[in-house]
């Protein structure tokens, strides 16, 4: 890394402390997310790579149906839940409750995972 891009990444906040960048908030526990938006586009993105995972995991192990869907939607949602109740510990009234941060970028997800479920499914299982 070179220097500047460093101090890019350093950012001097007011009271002196430095500014941590996200990807090293994602995993610290007791980060503090200064924008909201920051928090939720992790948020996002956690649950893009879930969907991924799990739908590789589906199609290899030959899963169908509703439980399938109804396996991926709790496992989703609970591991978010988790994550930012109990792991970040964020107050979910500050981004609209915690419905809002269970439901944050759901459906692109749930979309995802059924496509990555579908190909692997048909490229290892079709006859």
């Amino acid at each position: 890394m070179t220097s500047s891009s460093k101090k890019k990444e350093e950012v001097h906040l007011a009271n002196g402390a430095l500014k941590q960048s996200t990807w090293s908030k994602v995993f610290n526990s007791n980060a503090v997310w200064e924008e909201k938006d920051e928090f939720l586009d992790v948020i996002y993105w956690f649950r893009q790579v879930i969907a991924i995972v799990l739908g590789v995991i589906w199609g290899v192990a030959p899963l169908k149906g509703f439980l399938g869907i109804a396996i991926f939607c709790i496992i989703n949602a609970g591991l978010l839940y988790v994550y930012f109740s109990s792991f970040q510990q964020v107050d979910e009234e500050d981004y609209g409750g915690t419905w809002e941060l269970t439901k944050e970028g759901f459906m692109t997800s749930f979309a995802l995972f059924l496509v990555v479920w579908i190909i692997f499914y048909t490229a290892l299982h079709y006859d």
